[in-house]
């Protein structure tokens, strides 16, 4: 069973490019890369696969004399002629365990412009540490993410939900199933072996026992890029107690009522952030763009996957139950999950989203999401509540030039007039959780339809 993602348009505009360059697929570790290019290898005619975990094929760049006689070398043990290159696939993967492999793929794009070449690799920011001439403007970047609520809606086969999905607003009477399923993502999550799992049984008691063997391959893996034992401990604490912490700003010093210092806890960080396994979420403190992240104040951690952070707060049951999901775990679940569908869709370039506080000492107002809409930087709550609760999207609007805000909750589409405490007018636009891939076509939509001096008439 295949999974369909997203992500393969890309890879077909990538081959019919005239400006072809090498391509590296990257993405934390099992998050389908190996099987997508697999997939994309039916397309061409000649596929040679090579995965440089393996001696013999690592060797091949580790001891190959120069780029010519590499290539060479690979056709004629496949048995295809080098005038065939226009419609081959060579695929280099797990190339982070050869630094020399990755150097040498500019000469690919230089010497065989020809032949059609994707490198793909987890940890790669620790490998490029040593390599000494980066193919830059020589290679090109996609980013492979778990996979997000669309993509599950398609491996489940609910292609007339999927179709509802793509129309904005969204039909009223898909609002309840869709609902209903994006609550069962949420509880599963996006990795593709557990999707398949889940979508070929349909039961979450065959899960966890996966959950748990993922969770122990990413330590297993990350573990090898610590720069000493006591670094290495303090990754292991930090892989067992962050999700303790998913629903609060977090501080370095004694993280998870230890007795590590900031910086040792920073620098582990750190190492889990460039693995993308728990990155660090900065906040924002500008209101207009560009939204610069403040690394002077406090982050909050975001894990690889929500399924696997459910697994490790052991909430699968409560979830199963709950008809509301910001009420899961302190509220915290839901803003996970709408910044896990956020990053989902960055695959030509990544950028973290950022969250907005308030530039004043003790302040307590933040902002879940700040999103860009041209010159404008749009807040989102996300959270169900009456406005009157909003009291930090309020600051925000009072301090803002334009009057756009928006609420995801689990009600229905729909955008409304209000006023803050100070007496600005501003429409809210209050979308339903599903719609967190879509979050920046439905500002677009928000803020053309209904431009500054609208009509109330229209609501």
């Amino acid at each position: 069973m295949f999974l369909k993602r997203d992500i393969e348009q890309n890879l077909f505009e990538w081959k019919s490019s005239e400006n072809r360059k090498p391509l590296i697929l990257r993405g934390a570790r099992q998050v389908g890369k190996t099987t997508l290019v697999h997939h994309f290898s039916k397309s061409y005619k000649n596929y040679i696969y090579l995965n440089l975990e393996k001696s013999f094929d690592k060797n091949i760049f580790e001891h190959g004399r120069d780029i010519k006689t590499i290539t060479e070398s690979l056709f004629l043990r496949k048995n295809i002629s080098l005038n065939d290159s226009a419609n081959t696939l060579l695929f280099l993967d797990e190339v982070q365990e050869s630094p020399k492999a990755i150097s040498l793929l500019r000469y690919f794009y230089e010497d065989f412009p020809s032949l059609h070449v994707i490198a793909a690799g987890s940890l790669l920011e620790f490998s490029l540490r040593h390599v000494k001439n980066f193919p830059v403007g020589r290679v090109e970047f996609i980013y492979l993410h778990p996979m997000n609520f669309c993509e599950f809606l398609n491996a489940g086969g609910y292609t007339e939900l999927l179709n509802h999905l793509k129309n904005i607003p969204v039909a009223e009477s898909a609002h309840s199933l869709l609902l209903e399923l994006f609550n069962t993502y949420t509880i599963v999550g996006g990795m593709p072996e557990i999707v398949k799992l889940f979508i070929e049984n349909r039961s979450f008691s065959t899960l966890p026992v996966v959950y748990e063997s993922l969770w122990e391959s990413f330590l297993s893996d990350v573990e090898k890029y610590a720069y000493n034992e006591s670094e290495r401990k303090v990754i292991k604490h930090i892989f067992s107690t962050a999700h303790l912490y998913v629903d609060q700003r977090i501080k370095f010093q004694n993280f998870g009522n230890s007795s590590y210092r900031s910086r040792e806890v920073g620098e582990s960080f750190r190492v889990l952030d460039d693995a993308k396994l728990i990155q660090l979420i900065y906040p924002t403190t500008d209101i207009s763009p560009p939204l610069k992240s403040d690394k002077r104040k406090s982050p909050r951690i975001q894990f690889l996957d929500t399924g696997l952070l459910n697994h490790n707060l052991n909430i699968q049951a409560d979830i199963l139950n709950m008809h509301d999901l910001s009420h899961v775990y302190k509220g915290a679940i839901i803003p996970h999950i709408i910044m896990q569908e956020l990053i989902s869709v960055q695959h030509n370039a990544y950028k973290k989203p950022k969250f907005w506080v308030r530039d004043k000492t003790q302040s307590s107002a933040e902002v879940d999401l700040v999103m860009v809409a041209g010159d404008k930087a749009i807040p989102v709550e996300i959270k169900s509540g009456p406005t009157g609760k909003l009291r930090s999207l309020h600051q925000f609007i009072e301090r803002s030039s334009h009057p756009y805000a928006v609420r995801i909750f689990a009600n229905s589409f729909r955008i409304e007039q209000h006023k803050t405490p100070g007496g600005k007018e501003f429409l809210l636009m209050n979308l339903p959780y599903y719609m967190g891939t879509r979050l920046g076509e439905y500002i677009e939509f928000f803020t053309s339809e209904f431009p500054t001096g609208y009509s109330q008439s229209r609501l």
